[in-house]
């Protein structure tokens, strides 16, 4: 079989999907310049790659660009163009007024996130095009499946829930395999510090955690704006800021420091902050709700509590902080998952048997290039 990859977000995860589909596809990988400079290295030798240059979404070379793109694909004839969500009203756009070759879209966030500053204006009404052409979405939570057949009435047999791979192996690579010793009593927020992540909530929390385990220590890892307001009224001893981008190298330190993660979101489609601390064998607390409530086995491989609820989260840190056989048994659960369902060899499998489904649907309807 042959199949096209094409993405130009989401790349930590295409790579590890890439990687595994290789082993059993004849594989291209379009994706742009920039991306490949960062994950050449890390690529599968058997994988095609073709680079395009990707320009700003205001380029007015985006029209070139999606023509040969266009072009690219003619070329291939792949039997199944697969296409990780891009939130680009060019692609949209391109997507609506040609052909293609049968259409497997991976959806991993149906409604943007609340507080989204890198959203494109409009592209929340476009990416609609790609729930309609698509002969077959995938996403990654059973509630994300719901929205789209019961919101956008896409047909229930074009949707497929497949588990959000681990991510921990691939910084684990980057890292050199360096091993940093944990830390106790130390916690991880790290990412895109917006609202819908809900550090507010954790930084409240903090104080009544320090009153039971007063050595606690709180690292917060990502880009954001307003954390200088967040944390006011927290004392500076229990945190550690590093409000910039986190160099790839340097994300398995992290979260091998930290004893936990914590990710106290009021809103989630699915996480890659919980897909890296799995394989990395860093015990994860989050709030239950979205796909993280669908992912994460509380009490198993995991503790949720409810989103918003500053008590429930301090008492749930305590308690993992307080019981070194509870963080082992996480651990070990979490990394047992990490071999299991979330193992990019299982979803690469089962992401094939989406592409014969794909091929079957555009047989009865005549889809070509």
């Amino acid at each position: 079989m042959k199949v096209t990859l094409l993405h130009f977000g989401f790349s930590d995860y295409t790579i590890q999907l890439a990687n595994q589909l290789a082993r059993y596809v004849d594989l291209t990988l379009i994706h742009s310049e920039k991306i490949y400079a960062q994950y050449q290295n890390f690529l599968a030798p058997n994988i095609r790659v073709i680079q395009v240059e990707k320009p700003r979404i205001r380029d007015l070379r985006n029209f070139s660009v999606m023509s040969s793109l266009m072009g690219i694909i003619r070329e291939i004839n792949p039997d199944v163009l697969h296409v990780q969500e891009n939130n680009d009203p060019w692609y949209d756009f391109t997507l609506l007024f040609n052909q293609m070759p049968p259409l497997v879209t991976t959806i991993h966030d149906v409604f943007p996130h609340p507080g989204d500053r890198d959203l494109i204006f409009g592209v929340q009404y476009t990416r609609r095009i790609a729930f309609y052409r698509s002969q077959q979405l995938i996403v990654h939570a059973n509630l994300l499946k719901d929205v789209l057949v019961q919101q956008f009435r896409v047909p229930s047999q074009r949707v497929k829930v497949l588990p959000h791979g681990e991510l921990g192996s691939l910084f684990h690579h980057r890292a050199g395999s360096q091993v940093v010793p944990r830390e106790p009593n130390t916690l991880l927020f790290f990412g895109r510090i917006w609202l819908y992540k809900g550090l507010k909530y954790l930084l409240e929390a903090i104080p009544l955690v320090a009153e039971r385990i007063p050595e606690i220590k709180l690292i917060i890892a990502g880009r954001g704006e307003k954390i200088d307001e967040l944390l006011t009224g927290v004392d500076p001893k229990y945190y550690e800021v590093l409000n910039d981008y986190i160099p790839s190298e340097a994300v398995a330190g992290l979260f091998q420091r930290s004893t936990a993660v914590i990710l106290p979101y009021i809103e989630s489609s699915q996480s890659g902050v919980a897909a890296i601390a799995y394989s990395l064998g860093t015990p994860v607390i989050a709030s239950d709700i979205g796909g993280l409530g669908e992912m994460i086995r509380h009490k198993q491989d995991g503790l949720l509590v409810p989103p918003g609820n500053v008590r429930a989260l301090a008492d749930a840190i305590v308690r993992l902080l307080s019981d070194p056989n509870l963080q082992i048994q996480i651990q070990q659960a979490a990394l047992e998952r990490s071999q299991e369902d979330l193992n990019w060899s299982n979803i690469a499998a089962q992401t094939i048997e989406v592409y014969h489904q794909a091929i079957a649907a555009s047989k009865k309807v005549g889809v070509s290039v």
